[in-house]
């Protein structure tokens, strides 16, 4: 589950001081409800698609013996 700041909080800052896993959680959970996204939910998709990949992605490069090759978002 995931326990962090909520949508309308995080509105309120730029994409670049979301936490890793606050854009990893926000990216999947509208990814999943895209078709149904009005114009607004479209672009907060894609800013944090911009941002992700100006992060240079989420997933770790290989896995080590504490982590896996991807971020856990709840």
């Amino acid at each position: 589950m995931y326990v962090g700041r909520d949508l309308s909080a995080l509105s309120m800052e730029p994409k670049s001081s979301w936490r890793d896993k606050e854009l990893g959680y926000f990216h999947y959970a509208l990814s999943q409800s895209a078709p149904y996204l009005n114009a607004e939910g479209v672009t907060m998709l894609r800013e944090i698609n911009e941002e992700i990949k100006h992060r240079g992605g989420l997933e770790h490069p290989e896995a080590t013996w504490t982590s896996g090759t991807h971020t856990v978002t709840d």
